[in-house]
């Protein structure tokens, strides 16, 4: 009995030198994680804000820039609610609509309206190699609200930064249109 108490001892007694052993090396690579995680995150919201900036200087090619060249898909998706009222007006009326970051370039390169979207309750969900960004979203014409709704980018890590790779976004638009 005295031989495993002795043993039960030293074993209690080098418990913390194992565990104080293992915590910088576990610590290293969680700060490590956490710092990628951030610098991630970082530039994804560097690559939204020069997405804002490329829609307010009117800057198709800038904007354009920001996507994956062959890769991209935009989907404009009514609510239910605005698309009875887009069916009221014609019969034709499509629920989704596909269409791609060039005609949006294009119309922003285009266009003699001011843009102004607004982002917010913005979510980041990466792992350093994909992301997923949903936020809510008004887009102002003119400086009145023309659109609202939620939006999602799918992104991937090219090997020159981040890139769009899609667009999904409910369209939401004032009823007095």
């Amino acid at each position: 009995m005295l031989k495993l108490n002795n043993l039960a001892l030293c074993a209690l007694a080098l418990l913390p030198i194992a565990l104080t052993a293992q915590t910088p090396v576990t610590s290293a690579v969680q700060t490590q994680t956490a710092n990628g995680h951030r610098a991630d995150e970082a530039a994804i919201k560097q690559v939204m804000d020069q997405y804002h900036a490329a829609i307010l200087a009117h800057d198709g090619t800038a904007l354009s820039g920001l996507f994956l060249p062959d890769a991209s898909l935009w989907l404009n998706v009514f609510t239910d609610s605005a698309y009875a009222r887009a069916q009221s007006k014609s019969a034709t009326a499509q629920k989704v609509r596909v269409s791609n970051y060039r005609d949006f370039a294009k119309l922003v390169s285009t266009t003699t309206k001011s843009f102004d979207p607004e982002h917010s309750n913005v979510v980041i969900h990466t792992d350093g190699t994909i992301a997923a960004v949903y936020f809510d979203f008004v887009f102002n014409v003119d400086g009145k609200a023309n659109n609202r709704g939620s939006e999602t980018w799918q992104l991937v890590k090219a090997a020159d930064g981040w890139r769009i790779a899609s667009i999904i976004y409910s369209s939401e638009p004032p009823t007095q249109q």
